[in-house]
């Protein structure tokens, strides 16, 4: 293994590695990892630039092991303007996580006067990287991202502001899509903006859907989440994801929310 998300192991098979860590269970994968292979897999399904994914929704139907993982995908609606695409992620020949996609082809600055995005705040310098209290240092999810935070934290729950970039290829040998890292980044919406202590309480998302304005341009993007907590054990977690130039795309997930 050379410290990759996945390594090519066949045509349309993968090895997951260390690197996907769950911080809920080492036995398992973080969702973000598969989330960019799910997208990686709609856009090879019927590869265009001018059809980018506008939504995505992924559905995570269990823990999701470590192990051989492989991907498919076919068109549901096909549409030279609009399109549906279904893909699927097996763990061990197991189906783990499904996802259905949107792709809305690109009109050239059709709507550039009417345009509007507020930028982010400014990308801070580097910064220590710190994991939620009780998590091992060498969690390997949150290595495999650069993290810096404009307000919050790991350790303080609540609402945050970061930047991050992934530093490992989804794939080896590969140089992802933006809207590949993306789908990796929008599935910590959750993780970072818990209101419970993570050593005490689980605030897990079976889903998460992003919808996106356009591909980010560069590898840092920026991330405001927040997490609302209903009574009686439901929440959702929302988060804005922008790049230097503005709005991006928006995250929600739904929250399964107890006590461990």
């Amino acid at each position: 293994m050379d410290g990759a998300f996945y390594v090519r192991v066949g045509d349309d098979e993968f090895a997951s590695t260390e690197a996907t860590t769950s911080p809920w269970d080492p036995r398992m994968q973080h969702g973000g990892p598969p989330a960019g292979l799910l997208a990686r897999a709609v856009e090879m399904t019927r590869p265009d630039a001018d059809m980018p994914i506008a939504r995505l929704t992924v559905d995570m139907l269990g823990p999701i092991p470590q192990g051989r993982i492989r991907t498919e995908a076919r068109i549901l609606r096909p549409g030279r303007r609009v399109e549906m695409i279904e893909a699927k992620l097996f763990a061990d020949d197991r189906l783990a996580v499904t996802a259905t996609a949107w792709r809305i082809q690109n009109q050239k600055n059709i709507s550039e006067g009417y345009a509007q995005s507020t930028p982010p705040p400014p990308l801070p310098g580097p910064q220590p990287q710190e994991f939620f209290t009780g998590i091992s240092p060498d969690w390997g999810y949150g290595n495999a991202i650069e993290w810096r935070f404009v307000d919050g934290s790991f350790t303080e729950p609540g609402p945050v502001s970061l930047w991050a970039r992934v530093r490992l290829p989804l794939v080896a040998g590969e140089t992802p899509s933006t809207i590949q890292h993306l789908a990796v980044l929008a599935d910590s919406t959750n993780g970072v903006s818990g209101l419970v202590p993570l050593d005490d309480w689980l605030f897990i998302p079976p889903t998460m859907t992003m919808t996106v304005a356009r591909p980010p341009e560069g590898p840092w993007l920026h991330l405001a989440a927040h997490t609302t907590i209903a009574p009686h054990g439901t929440g959702v977690a929302q988060g804005t994801i922008r790049d230097p130039q503005g709005l991006v795309a928006v995250v929600d997930q739904p929250l399964l929310v107890r006590p461990r």
